[in-house]
């Protein structure tokens, strides 16, 4: 009897968890299909009927930016507009895994659940995706980065609403123009190397002075006296052994807490760091999310690096000025950076980023979008102190704080240039990062960049608001 009531009990059990196995399956299988199409292993779906069939993409204007005409996929009739926009947009392609045509390829190709790819025309739902990017913006960047220099330049500038969330420039080089799309082969692979790479989601930089907006936060936060000490730069000094030098050697004198930013003294936040020490100072990276991973449109950028474990007094000098040495190197992320400005801007705390534009009863939302979420970043008192001490600049009418950051990047090549922060305008509160690659100083290549965006962001939000 005890037997038969054992066997009993475990074909019960067996039984529940098979039917909970089987009923946590088809939820999944039901919630999730669109994303598990939307994979760049099924690029069958592109082959066969996927953008020949698909909808239109606008920017927050209504400007289109991709349609099918006659099963052929078309791209907006501006060449720099359509090159700015490819990561954003994407191409015929799946190569660009984080562009919508590659991501929302699913609800672009009215791609059903129940019918899959054979659902009637006449039966599919809208599948018109409007983006929250101006391709207006989007261009200004993207032809600075490539025609407002000696030579094109690679990198990254992204700006976004940080009361909204919304992504108004989104541009990485290098890249190539969709409508007429490279056949990269062994012999020209290097010319198109990273084209293929959203750097503003997907990439890490060494962030130079930047990254002195993090040390000034664990400085306020940890040293009651900040605004009564002052430091003495000769340009040079001797740290944990090895020399720490201002750019060019250039000797700031008797200077205090806002003066070595407006400065950008590396010899003040050199001692910054070393006197917070590693605790305090990986607390600080860690809390303003530095070590973080952020969602954008179920896309989670790359993870920044601040490492000050067995750090020793030198190397984590150095990782207070941006730079680090080795294993201790600083890294950062592009849409990291633009979050961190925003919080700074906003309180603490920054909105979540997303390029599709909010609409009601949106279908995106439906099938499992996540909303822009808040992200604290930085106490609030802490974040008013950070903009009284930021440099201030007058870019298209705004209001803006923002840092410069030349990092040194070795192996022969030119320093990184680096241009972040925020305008702080009812009407335009915008926050902004831009990295330029192997080019010089941020303030002679990454704010130009900004500049030239960012005024048409203005003109933008002000105009078509």
């Amino acid at each position: 009897m005890k037997r038969m009531l054992r066997r009993s009990t475990f074909i019960l059990i067996f039984t529940l968890a098979f039917i909970i196995g089987i009923s946590y399956f088809t939820v999944e299988l039901v919630v999730n299909a669109d994303k598990w199409v939307d994979q760049p292993y099924n690029d069958h779906i592109a082959v066969k009927g996927g953008l020949q069939n698909a909808g239109e993409i606008f920017d927050r204007s209504g400007t289109s930016l991709a349609k099918t005409v006659d099963k052929k996929r078309v791209y907006n009739s501006d060449e720099s507009v359509r090159k700015a926009l490819l990561h954003t947009v994407g191409d015929d392609s799946m190569n660009i895994s984080t562009a919508v045509q590659s991501k929302l390829r699913s609800t672009l190709t009215g791609y059903s659940f129940i019918w899959g790819m054979n659902m009637p025309e006449s039966s599919r739902t809208s599948r018109d995706i409007t983006l929250t990017v101006d391709a207006d913006t989007c261009k200004a960047a993207y032809d600075m980065l490539t025609s407002g220099f000696e030579e094109p330049k690679r990198g990254a500038c992204v700006i976004y609403n940080y009361k909204t969330g919304e992504v108004i420039c989104s541009v990485s080089t290098p890249g190539y123009d969709p409508a007429d799309p490279p056949k990269i082969t062994e012999e020209n692979e290097s010319e198109y190397e990273g084209v293929y790479l959203d750097n503003v989601l997907s990439s890490t930089y060494t962030p130079g002075s930047v990254f002195k907006l993090v040390t000034a936060a664990a400085a306020i936060e940890n040293i009651p006296d900040i605004y009564q000490r002052t430091w003495y730069c000769s340009g040079s000094e001797e740290i944990g052994g090895h020399d720490i030098r201002c750019v060019d050697g250039e000797a700031h004198g008797e200077i205090n807490l806002k003066q070595a930013m407006q400065e950008s003294c590396n010899i003040v936040f050199a001692k910054l760091a070393v006197e917070l020490g590693p605790e305090k100072m990986k607390a600080a990276a860690d809390k303003m999310g530095i070590n973080s991973s952020f969602n954008v449109d179920d896309t989670n950028t790359a993870k920044g690096h601040y490492n000050t474990d067995g750090a020793d007094t030198n190397a984590l000098a150095w990782s207070g000025v941006g730079q680090g040495i080795g294993e201790y190197e600083d890294k950062v992320n592009p849409m990291q950076m633009a979050f961190m400005c925003g919080a700074i801007a906003n309180g603490g705390t920054a909105k979540g980023a997303t390029c599709i534009k909010e609409a009601e009863g949106d279908t995106l939302r439906k099938i499992g979008f996540k909303k822009p979420g808040d992200n604290s970043l930085v106490k609030s008192d802490t974040a008013r102190q950070l903009l009284d001490i930021m440099p201030e600049y007058s870019i298209g009418g705004l209001n803006v704080r923002a840092k410069t950051g030349t990092a040194e990047v070795g192996d022969n090549k030119k320093n990184n240039a680096w241009f972040v922060g925020c305008a702080l305008d009812e009407d335009c509160p915008l926050a902004f990062a831009c990295v330029v690659e192997d080019a010089g100083f941020g303030n002679a290549y990454a704010r130009p960049v900004v500049e030239a965006a960012l005024s048409a962001a203005a003109e933008n939000l002000r105009g078509k608001m």
